[in-house]
C-alpha cells in the first residue's frame, strides 16, 4: 500500500504527463509559438480536467484535419 507521500508523487508525475501531453498537442500546429504551460497550474487542475483538456485539443485537431481535407477535395472537382 502506498503512503499518503507516494500517492502525492505519483498523482503529480501523472499530471505532469497529462500537461506535457497538452504541450505536445499546442506545440503540433503549424505557424503556432511554441506553448509552455506554467506548472503551478498543476495544483489547480484535476486529472480529468486534462483529460478533458487533451479531448477537447484531440477533438479540434481532427476537425481541423476533416476541414483541411474537405477543402483539398474541392480542388479535385474543380479540374
Amino acid at each position: 500500500m502506498l503512503t499518503n507521500e507516494q500517492e502525492y508523487v505519483t498523482i503529480m508525475t501523472k499530471k505532469e504527463e497529462l500537461i506535457l501531453d497538452i504541450q505536445n498537442l499546442l506545440n503540433n500546429y503549424d505557424n503556432v509559438h511554441s506553448t509552455s504551460i506554467n506548472p503551478d497550474l498543476l495544483k489547480f487542475m484535476d486529472e480529468s480536467t486534462l483529460i478533458s483538456i487533451i479531448d477537447t485539443l484531440l477533438t479540434q485537431k481532427e476537425n481541423n484535419k476533416e476541414s483541411d481535407l474537405a477543402w483539398l477535395e474541392s480542388f479535385k472537382k474543380v479540374k
